[in-house]
């Protein structure tokens, strides 16, 4: 049959979480995973940089906590080719980059078609790159902007902060708080939003990428269920 199999026909999706800073995102896979609402294990957790605390949540949760630092004189694709080669060691069903602050080339991308999801702290087409929620602020404070957003998309190519939208929500931005209260807000949806497209993406069977892209794109849609 095209598309959907039974759900219980479907075995533990296993999940290579990537990540450059507090792992709060990890965090919350990794919670969900433990209580069931995703069909998934994370069985590794790679970082490019070496002091994070995410790579403490990885050891806490007995996952493999990597390192993975860029070499002097190394470019970009010798690095993601070395990155291909560790992440493919785990044989990972889908790849998340959870505040992973490096844009990957083909060389790491072309490995793994329609496997890697990215969380980016913006609407679709707004904010690419660096410090997006800060942004967003900075925005706000001078008038030009009343909200901002959280979206979750596949990685197809080179594009920074691009690809195939999964799931995304607004996030309105009030001057008259904090922008910590903000920044607490937006952590929020993104927390909600991951997991729910992850529960959505780890409890389905799919026939090829195309069917994956369609069936995950028109379900998550509508809005996720929130964190319990």
């Amino acid at each position: 049959m095209i598309g959907e199999q039974p759900e219980r026909s479907v075995r533990e999706q296993r999940l290579v979480v990537m990540v450059s800073g507090n792992g709060s995102n990890l965090q919350a896979i990794l919670d969900a995973c433990a209580d069931g609402r995703i069909n998934g294990r994370v069985v590794a957790v790679v970082s490019n940089k070496a002091d994070v605390f995410a790579l403490q949540r990885a050891d806490a949760a007995g996952v493999p906590a990597v390192h993975i630092g860029m070499r002097s004189g190394e470019d970009r694709p010798d690095y993601d080719a070395r990155l291909t080669e560790l992440v493919a060691g785990f044989d990972p069903d889908f790849i998340v980059l959870a505040g992973w602050l490096r844009i990957l080339t083909m060389s790491f991308l072309g490995w793994f078609p329609g496997r890697v999801v990215n969380l980016h702290p913006a609407q679709p087409g707004e904010l690419p790159g660096l410090r997006a929620i800060e942004r967003a602020w900075d925005e706000a404070v001078a008038g030009t902007r009343t909200e901002s957003g959280v979206m979750v998309h596949f990685v197809p190519d080179e594009g920074v902060d691009d690809g195939p939208l999964l799931a995304t929500e607004a996030v309105p931005i009030d001057t008259t708080r904090s922008i910590e209260e903000f920044e607490t807000a937006v952590h929020a949806i993104e927390h909600r939003l991951l997991v729910g497209v992850m529960a959505n993406l780890c409890s389905r069977r799919f026939t090829d990428i195309d069917d994956l892209h369609r069936a995950v794109t028109l379900e998550t849609a509508a809005p996720t269920p929130p964190l319990t």
